[in-house]
């Protein structure tokens, strides 16, 4: 966890609320008081996990699913960024162009499984497809509002320089743009895990999400929760570790609220 100025700190009082939930859970499940026959207590997953972990099929896991948030996110952010350059700099592509995206952006990416599943089958092709269409969104829109939202005079200082269109996009608007860029970033890659976990449930028989389904038909409950214990984790770190690079390479974006 970061402070508002990028200082290096941990919510200790949200770590306490999270020690609580826990240990009430673990006394729950033990005493009796619930007594769901597939509803472990929190030391038997993390006893599942541990031993998933020393198996290496957790790692293995993971590392798929890694991989497909990272092509996905990856993916995602070339186009976000690009149509969002071109739509922020231009009223006349906005004009024509704004229209067509409304209409896909309320599509959701599960919607796009089926299509994944007839063109590449079971396959990581399948999981970019459901990916890497609702992750893009953020990104551009962030892009766009940060580019078309920038200070006018930005535009006049430019001109004064006599540069042309593309430097005074890449020079002076796209760094103006960046905290808007970042923060659409951040929600990109939470959306990413989140295709990719739904993506490998219902279209690709790997990672995390299949993991999950995988146990849960096997009747390994503890298993089961682990994995998704995992995924929970995993959000945070992504998050964490976008939030680091962004505020150790553009301190100032560390002063600006995030969304």
């Amino acid at each position: 966890m970061r402070s508002r100025f990028g200082a290096a700190s941990i919510n200790w009082p949200g770590m306490a609320v999270l020690a609580i939930v826990l240990a009430a859970w673990e006394a729950l499940v033990r005493s009796g008081a619930v007594s769901f026959e597939f509803f472990p207590a929190p030391l038997a997953i993390l006893q599942g996990g541990i031993q998933l972990a020393r198996d290496g099929v957790l790692f293995a896991d993971l590392a798929h699913t890694l991989i497909s948030i990272a092509l996905g996110w990856t993916i995602a952010m070339a186009i976000g960024v690009s149509l969002g350059l071109l739509l922020g700099f231009s009223p006349l592509v906005r004009r024509y162009g704004l229209a067509t995206i409304e209409v896909l952006r309320p599509i959701p990416g599960i919607a796009f499984a089926p299509v994944g599943l007839l063109l590449f089958g079971f396959s990581l092709q399948t999981e970019l497809a459901v990916t890497v269409l609702p992750t893009l969104w953020p990104v551009m829109i962030n892009t766009m509002g940060g580019i078309a939202n920038a200070h006018p005079r930005l535009n006049d200082v430019g001109r004064t320089f006599r540069l042309s269109r593309g430097d005074i996009v890449l020079r002076i608007l796209l760094p103006a743009a960046l905290p808007s860029i970042i923060v659409g970033a951040r929600i990109s890659l939470g959306l990413a895990l989140v295709m990719a976990i739904v993506a490998e449930i219902v279209g690709n028989p790997a990672g995390l999400g299949y993991a999950i389904v995988r146990e849960q038909q096997a009747m390994n409950p503890e298993n089961m929760f682990a994995y998704i214990a995992v995924v929970g984790v995993l959000g945070v770190l992504l998050n964490a570790g976008v939030l680091g690079l962004t505020t150790s390479l553009w301190p100032a974006t560390a002063q600006r609220p995030a969304a």
